[in-house]
């Protein structure tokens, strides 16, 4: 018997078995190349197709990217000119400010007749920094001098990133409201105070204006639980003894 190499076209061979067909039709679909890395003219249409569309649409192209350069230069305008206006409050607040850490409160809200006070800092360059800050020494100095509503507008327009002087901050809107004749307001910005970056040397006395408070606005069991904070959450506190104290009280006058 000759040996002869066996192939795909020796007789008897097993024949390469046609794809079977998905469709129900019974005509079988082959997947193909994609026609651009077979027909360099088909990619040339395309380029064609490609340049035709940019030369109908140029002016919408040209505009949009007008509005996107022109956003990008104003975002940084506007970055330039608030730091700027932001170096400007800084310097023009100077003066003021060591008024007001004199005591000097008349001269540190409206200015000295040649520097302007806190309140102008406060309203022309409250996008500011420095204006931001104002609103915070304008607040205490309106406080001290009794005009409770304009301290509590200026201490709402204030904010800060530093835990400390934001819970001071909270802490004096509840001490405006509370000399407004607000105790429920004031309770629950002395709650904010106490709540916000929790501490030992601070919250117990938050607590304690907050207990207060809710004693005047006649929720004693908020009261209750503020005074009950203090001594279990702050054993160690000096305001300890206090709450223990106003505590017995309200709930003797309750009944409880």
């Amino acid at each position: 018997m000759s040996k002869i190499p066996y192939t795909g076209k020796t007789p008897g061979a097993r024949q390469p078995q046609q794809p079977v067909s998905a469709d129900p039709l019974g005509q079988e679909t082959y997947a193909t190349e994609h026609p651009m890395l077979e027909d360099p003219d088909a990619l040339a249409v395309r380029l064609a197709d490609s340049e035709n569309f940019l030369r109908r649409n140029k002016n919408v192209l040209l505009g949009l990217l007008t509005v996107v350069v022109l956003a990008i230069v104003g975002a940084f305008a506007f970055y330039t000119w608030r730091a700027s206006q932001d170096t400007k409050a800084q310097a023009v607040m100077f003066q003021a400010v060591n008024y007001w850490e004199a005591d000097s409160l008349q001269k540190a809200m409206k200015g000295d007749g040649q520097n302007p006070g806190l309140e102008t800092v406060a309203n022309e360059y409250g996008g500011t920094k420095a204006g931001n800050l104002a609103n915070f020494y304008a607040g205490v100095a309106a406080l001290k001098q009794g005009q409770y509503k304009a301290a509590a507008d200026y201490l709402e327009d204030f904010s800060s990133d530093d835990l400390l002087v934001q819970a001071r901050a909270y802490s004096l809107l509840g001490d405006a409201n509370l000399e407004l004749n607000k105790p429920q307001e004031a309770a629950d910005f002395y709650s904010k105070a106490a709540n916000h970056n929790a501490n030992e040397q601070f919250t117990p006395v938050y607590l304690l204006k907050e207990a207060t408070a809710r004693e005047l606005a006649k929720d004693t069991e908020g009261a209750l639980k503020a005074y009950d904070r203090i001594i279990t959450e702050y054993p160690a506190a000096f305001e300890v003894n206090e709450a223990r104290q106003y505590k017995a009280r309200v709930e003797a006058m309750s009944g409880k």
